[in-house]
This record gives C-alpha cells, structure tokens and sequence, in this order.
C-alpha cells in the first residue's frame, strides 16, 4: 500500500491479488474535482476524507481574528528555546486552553510560573496532522498573582500557624511494614506502580486498596473517607495516598483543607506521592513523609530485601570475623598462662614460700635457744644467789642456831656449858 500524502489515506498496491484488487479499487483516492466542494454536499457514497476535513478546518480558522485571552497559568513549560506550552484556565469556570509559543513568546514567558494572572495575545490554529486546535500566542502580560494559588497559600499559612505542618507531629514510618493502606484512582497506572515496585522489593508484604476520585470535585470527600477507613485499620502499617502527574488544576484536591487536617490527624504513618517532583500540593506538607513519584514512595516505605540480605551477610561475616579474632585472642591467653613455669613446674611456685618457712623455722629455733639460754643463765644466777643467802648454806659453813630447852634461841656461848647441851 502506498500512503497518499494530499489524502492521507493508502492506495492500493499494484501487486494486489484479484480480491485484494477489488477491496482495494474501493479505497483508490479520488481527484480534488471528484470531491464534494461543500459540506452539504458529502454523502455516504461520496465523503470527505479525514485529510480535506482537517484542512478544511485549518482553511476556516486560519480567517480568525487574533485576540487577548484573560486566565490563570495551571501549567506550564518553557524549557525549551525554540517553543512553549502554556494551559490556561479561566477565573471563574471549570475551562482550560492550550496555548502554545515560538521563540519570542517564549522569551517573555520564560519568567512567568504557575498560578500567575495573565493576558496573552494570539491567533487560534489547527494542527492538521492531529485536527488539533491550540491558540498561537505571541504576547503575554502579567496582571497579578492566581487567585487560586493565593487562595491556597493563605490555607498554608493559616494550617501552619495551627501546627499541622510541625515536624515533631511527623510518624516514623516502620521499617518492615506488614500491610500497606493504598489510596488512588481505580485503574490507575499508580496503583500499578506501587504494587510492582514494592512486591519487587519486599514480597512478603501485603495491600488494602482504597480506590477514590483522585480529580475534580468528588476528590476531597473520597480522600478524607479512604485515610479514615484506612487509619481505623489496624492492620494497616502505613497509608501511601498516590497519583500520577498532572496540572496545578488536577491537583487541587490534595490541597483541600479537609484532606490536609484528615492527613495530619491520620495516626498511622502516612506517605503523600502525589504529581511528579515538581508538583507540590498541602498534603504533601501534613503527611509523615513526602514521595516525589508513586515509585518513589514504593521504594520509601519497604526496604530493598537484596540489600537486606546483604546487610545480613554482612553481619554475619563481622560476627564471624569478631568471633574467630576473640576466640584466637583467648586461645593464646591460655597458651601463654599454659607455657609459664608456674604450670610446666608447679612446685616452683612453693620454692619462695619453702624458704621462707625454712629461714622462719631457723629464724624461730635460734631466737628459741637464744631464749633457753638467756633464761638459764639467769636461773642459775638466782639458784647461786639463792644458795650465798641460804640459811642451810650457813649451816653447810659450820655455823648453827642453839635453842635451849625452852625453845629459846641463845646467842651468847659463855651462857651454856657443854653439859646443858643436848643433842
């Protein structure tokens, strides 16, 4: 088949079969004066091809007038220098608009941000590869900050004064979670996200989903129910409230009083992954731990098991390498006590003690006898002195006491005679 560039359909190949040739002479392109020139001229029989329709669309919006458009920036993107994209949202209702720019809008624009009050001036086009319409700006002004966004700071400020965004309020998460709380969108890539990035990660652990509207006005009183139904479990460890990314207007809800003050009452650890990195909502600031992705979040609130391991083994090997050092540092204790010579020849140990219980039994003998001997010489001395004073000594002498017969000692020889004497 071959692709017609002006129709933008295939033609038929000429090598087609006999059935291929008859389909295929159906779908052969028509020349432009075969076409209806009008709208009101195409027929079942004979319509527009999707490629006139779109440049005829482009055709009749390409006569449009340029205009100042008056809105609020929920999006935007210039990093690129050579075009810009901008969504633009309306004051007051629920309406967005794509605009786009080349180089020089980007250059003004490159100093604009999110929420900023703005008037920018452009034409309406069609891309016709898409039949895509966007507004082609080329000028852009500032005329004061989003409402919206000012509206959410004051929320900030006035939450933070009441100290729901103090980090001492802030739960640890656990380290090893045995159930996950979920809260996303039904069939939302972030509930997939979560799931197989923590199952790859810690596989023992298991999830109760919460499926809520996650955009627009249902959001907020879903939010707040599935953190409550969720913190009154007791099974749930900790709560990830996650979606994917989108503009600041998509993201609205997670800024909703209500779901902030649900969040900072939220006892069980809870983890915000809502937007992508750049995204930043008041949930974000209540909840124990921020995620920049729902993968992000994943990987935050269970731990890698390969590294798991790895620190076990790790453990492990210093507790092995601790032991065996302990145990070798010991065995040569004992090998030095066992080589001393007090245990290769114990009775050197009493060899001191012997010596000087012999010099203390020599000491004590000498000091003995010295005693003995002492106390003989002075025993003899007294028995010596005793007997010079003995009377008996005197008598041994030849002296002698005479009594007379009465018993009355005479002291004078001339008063006796040997004849008085008796024996």
């Amino acid at each position: 088949m071959a692709f017609n560039t002006r129709y933008g359909y295939a033609a038929p190949d000429q090598a087609a079969g006999p059935e291929g040739g008859a389909n295929a002479l159906a779908a052969q392109p028509r020349r432009p004066d075969e076409l209806p020139r009008l709208a009101r001229d195409t027929t079942p029989e004979n319509p527009w091809p999707v490629s006139v329709v779109s440049q005829k669309y482009h055709d009749a919006v390409k006569r449009w007038p340029g205009s100042w458009v008056e809105g609020q920036i929920v999006e935007i993107n210039m990093r690129r220098a050579s075009s810009g994209y901008i969504t633009l949202r309306d004051n007051f209702e629920d309406i967005s608009i794509s605009v786009m720019g080349f180089r020089n809008f980007v250059a003004m624009a490159s100093n604009f941000h999110q929420g900023d009050r703005v008037v920018i001036h452009g034409k309406p086009d069609i891309w016709v590869k898409a039949t895509r319409l966007s507004f082609v700006a080329d000028d852009i002004r500032r005329i004061g900050a989003g409402d919206l966004k000012a509206q959410i700071d004051e929320l900030r400020k006035k939450l933070k004064g009441e100290g729901l965004f103090d980090q001492e309020n802030k739960v640890e998460l656990p380290e090893f979670p045995k159930c996950i709380g979920l809260i996303c969108a039904p069939q939302a890539r972030a509930e997939g996200d979560v799931i197989t990035n923590v199952n790859l990660r810690w596989p023992a652990v298991n999830f109760k989903v919460v499926h809520a509207h996650v955009q627009g006005v249902q959001c907020p009183s879903d939010v707040i129910a599935a953190i409550q139904k969720l913190d009154a479990d007791p099974e749930v460890d900790v709560i990830i409230v996650a979606r994917g990314g989108g503009s600041f207007e998509d993201l609205i809800g997670f800024s909703d009083e209500g779901v902030v003050r649900a969040t900072a009452a939220c006892e069980t650890p809870i983890v915000s992954a809502v937007g992508h990195e750049d995204d930043w909502t008041l949930i974000d600031l209540a909840a124990d731990l921020r995620a920049s992705t729902p993968t992000d979040a994943a990987k935050k609130v269970v731990p890698d098991v390969r590294e798991q391991w790895q620190l076990i083994a790790n453990a492990r090997a210093q507790m092995s390498i601790r032991v065996h050092a302990r145990v070798d540092n010991e065995i040569r204790v004992i090998e030095g006590y066992a080589s001393r010579p007090s245990l290769t020849h114990p009775q050197t140990m009493l060899e001191p003690h012997q010596r000087f219980l012999d010099e203390s039994v020599q000491r004590m003998q000498l000091g003995l006898t010295r005693l003995v001997d002492d106390a003989s010489l002075t025993v003899e001395k007294l028995h010596a002195s005793l007997s010079a004073l003995s009377p008996q000594s005197t008598l041994d002498r030849g002296y002698a006491v005479v009594q007379a017969a009465d018993g009355h000692v005479l002291d004078d020889a001339a008063a006796v005679s040997p004849a008085t004497c008796s024996p």
